[in-house]
C-alpha cells in the first residue's frame, strides 16, 4: 500500500442524515483499544496468564487539531459539546477506509496566532459500536 496523504483524513459529521464535511484534520490519532479479561488460575499452563477470548471492553478515541470547513460546521460541533449529545461520526482514512459510529465530543479548544487562521482541537470518545469498510 502506498503511503497515504495525511491532508486528506477527513472528519465528517451526520447532519440531518448526510455525513457533512465538517473538519479536514491537520494532526490526529485514532485510538482503538479492547480491555481484557483474566481468567489465570492456579491450573494455568506454566501459570501463564490466560485471557478470556471475545469478552471485555472496546473502544475507541480519536484527537485531532486543523480547521473547521465553515461557519455552520463551526456552530454544529459547538451545539455538540454544550448539549452533550452523542451524534454520527466518519472518519475517512485516505486510500484505507471509513471508520464510522457514535461519538461523544469530551474535549473542544480553539487557538490563533494573530497572523494565521483560527484552529481547533477536539477529542471523541465512542459511544456505541463502530463499523470500519475499507476503501
Amino acid at each position: 500500500m502506498p503511503v497515504q496523504k495525511g491532508r486528506d483524513l477527513l472528519l465528517k459529521l451526520d447532519i440531518d442524515n448526510t455525513f457533512t464535511t465538517v473538519a479536514g484534520l491537520r494532526a490526529s490519532r485514532i485510538a482503538l483499544n479492547a480491555q481484557t479479561i483474566d481468567i489465570t488460575t492456579r491450573e494455568s499452563a506454566g501459570r501463564w496468564r490466560e485471557l478470556l477470548a471475545g469478552a471485555g471492553i472496546r473502544s475507541a478515541s480519536l484527537t485531532g487539531s486543523g480547521l473547521f470547513t465553515d461557519a455552520a460546521a463551526d456552530s454544529a460541533i459547538r451545539a455538540l459539546f454544550f448539549d452533550a449529545e452523542i451524534a454520527r461520526w466518519q472518519v475517512v482514512l485516505p486510500d484505507f477506509g471509513t471508520l464510522e459510529g457514535s461519538f461523544q465530543l469530551t474535549a473542544l479548544e480553539f487557538s490563533g496566532d494573530h497572523d494565521g487562521a483560527m484552529t481547533y482541537e477536539l477529542t471523541l470518545a465512542s459511544a456505541g459500536e463502530l463499523t470500519f469498510s475499507t476503501a
